[in-house]
C-alpha cells in the first residue's frame, strides 16, 4: 500500500485531539434514542410482508434496476409509486431520487440559475449547502427562524440590483439538528410579498406531522404555496430514498438537468416497492402516529420535571436536542447513558457550530414512558 498523505494524516489527529473523530458505531441491543425510524416502520413486519407479496404478484422477480432511469432502470413500479406520492401529498407531479443527498445536490445544483438568489436558513443541511454551493447562482444565508433577517436581506438585495431575479427561500420543516421549525406562515407570506420560489426540506416531518403523516407543509395547508419539498423515506417511512415533489414542469426539469438522478443507476424494483407499501402502511396506520405524538408530549413534560427544560431547544417534533457544550463533556455524557442501555448519540462539532455540541434525543413510537423517564433522570444525575 501507498503511504498515507502526510496532510490527510494531521487532519485525523486534529480530530482525534479535539474528541470530534468519527467513528462507526458498533450495532448494540441498546433501548433506541438515537435512530430516525420515528414510527418504527424499519422493523415493520407487514410492509416488509406485504413488499414480497407486491413483487411476487406482480412479476418483479429481479433484483437491481440494470442502469439509469433513462437508460434500462426506469420500471413500471416507479410511475405506480410517484403518482401515489403525488396524490398522498397533493402535488402534480413527484420524481424519486435514490437519497435526500442526491435529491437536494440534485434540485440545488441545477434549478437556480446564474443571476437567480438563493436564500437559505444557516442551519439547513449539509446536503442542501453542498447543492448551493454547486449552483451558479448566488445564495445569502440568514438567521435561523428569524423572517425578520431574511426580509432584510431580500430589501437590501433589490434595493442595490433593482433587475428582475428569480429568488429561491429555502428552509426545512422540522431542523434535523435542533428539531425544531419555522414560521412557516410568516416564511409563505415573505415568499408570496417578494415573488419567491419557495423550497422546503421535509426529511423529519414524513411521518409526524398531519393527520395521515403527510408532513408540516401539508398539516398547515402551504401545499399550493410551495414550488418544490423534498420529502425523504429513511426517516418516517422507514425504507430509503426521496421524492422531489412539485410541478409537471418541475420534474421534467429534473428529469432533464439534475445530474445525481441522470447519472446514477436506479433503485431496484424491490426498494421503490418498500416506499409504496410504506406509504399505504402509512394511511393506514394511526396508532403509532398517536403514539409518537403523545411520547414528543410527555418528553417535553418529564424534561420540565427533571430541571432539564433550560438544556433543551424548543421543539415539538421528534428530535429533541439537549446542548451541552465541548465535544469531550458531551461525549462522556453520551457514554454513561449508553453504559445504561439507552442508545443516545452525541452530535459534535463540527457537525455543528462549536459550543453548540448537544445529545440528540430521537423518539419513536415504540418507546415507553418508563424508558423516556428514565434516560430524563439518567440525564439529569450526570448533567448536575
Amino acid at each position: 500500500m501507498k503511504n498515507f498523505p502526510k496532510a490527510l494524516a494531521h487532519k485525523l489527529q486534529q480530530r482525534e485531539a479535539n474528541y470530534a473523530l468519527r467513528e462507526l458505531p458498533i450495532s448494540k441491543d441498546s433501548i433506541d434514542f438515537a435512530s430516525n425510524d420515528y414510527l418504527g416502520f424499519a422493523k415493520n413486519e407487514t410492509i416488509f410482508n406485504e413488499t414480497h407479496e407486491y413483487l411476487v404478484q406482480n412479476n418483479l422477480k429481479v433484483n437491481g434496476a440494470t442502469g439509469s432511469r433513462l437508460i434500462s432502470g426506469n420500471h413500471s413500479l416507479y410511475t405506480t409509486a410517484e403518482n401515489f406520492i403525488a396524490k398522498f401529498h397533493d402535488v402534480p407531479a413527484a420524481l424519486i431520487f435514490n437519497s435526500g443527498y442526491d435529491a437536494n445536490v440534485g434540485f440545488f445544483s441545477s434549478v437556480p440559475q446564474r443571476n437567480d438568489i438563493i436564500l437559505y436558513d444557516e442551519l439547513c443541511h449539509a446536503s442542501i449547502r453542498v447543492g448551493i454551493a454547486m449552483s451558479n447562482a448566488k445564495s445569502y444565508k440568514f438567521q435561523h427562524n428569524n423572517p425578520d433577517d431574511l426580509e432584510r436581506i431580500i430589501l437590501k438585495i433589490t434595493t442595490q440590483n433593482p433587475e428582475p431575479r428569480t429568488l429561491y427561500l429555502v428552509t426545512e420543516s422540522v431542523f434535523s439538528m435542533d428539531g425544531d421549525c419555522p414560521n412557516l406562515e410568516e416564511l409563505v407570506s415573505i415568499s408570496n410579498k417578494y415573488n419567491c420560489h419557495l423550497v422546503i426540506d421535509e426529511a423529519h416531518a414524513l411521518g409526524v406531522f398531519g393527520e395521515s403523516g403527510e408532513g408540516l407543509v401539508q398539516n398547515l395547508d402551504f401545499q399550493n404555496d410551495v414550488f418544490a419539498r423534498i420529502i425523504t423515506f429513511g426517516k418516517g417511512l422507514g425504507c430509503h430514498g426521496a421524492a422531489i415533489i412539485g410541478s409537471e414542469e418541475l420534474k421534467s426539469y429534473l428529469v432533464n438537468f439534475a445530474r445525481s438522478f441522470i447519472y446514477t443507476t436506479g433503485l431496484s424494483p424491490h426498494s421503490v416497492a418498500t416506499i409504496y407499501i410504506a406509504y399505504q402502511q402509512l394511511q393506514k396506520e394511526k396508532v403509532a402516529m398517536q403514539k409518537l405524538k403523545h411520547n414528543i408530549k410527555y418528553f417535553n413534560q418529564v424534561k420540565t420535571q427533571n430541571g432539564l427544560k433550560s438544556l433543551f431547544v424548543y421543539s415539538k417534533s421528534a428530535i429533541q436536542s439537549a446542548i451541552i457544550p465541548g465535544n469531550e463533556k458531551v461525549k462522556s455524557i453520551a457514554s454513561k447513558l449508553q453504559e445504561n442501555g439507552f442508545d443516545v448519540k452525541a452530535i459534535l462539532s463540527p457537525t455543528v457550530p462549536e459550543g453548540q455540541e448537544r445529545l440528540r434525543f430521537c423518539l419513536h413510537s415504540y418507546n415507553s414512558e418508563e424508558e423516556i423517564s428514565e434516560v430524563l433522570r439518567l440525564l439529569s444525575n450526570f448533567t448536575f
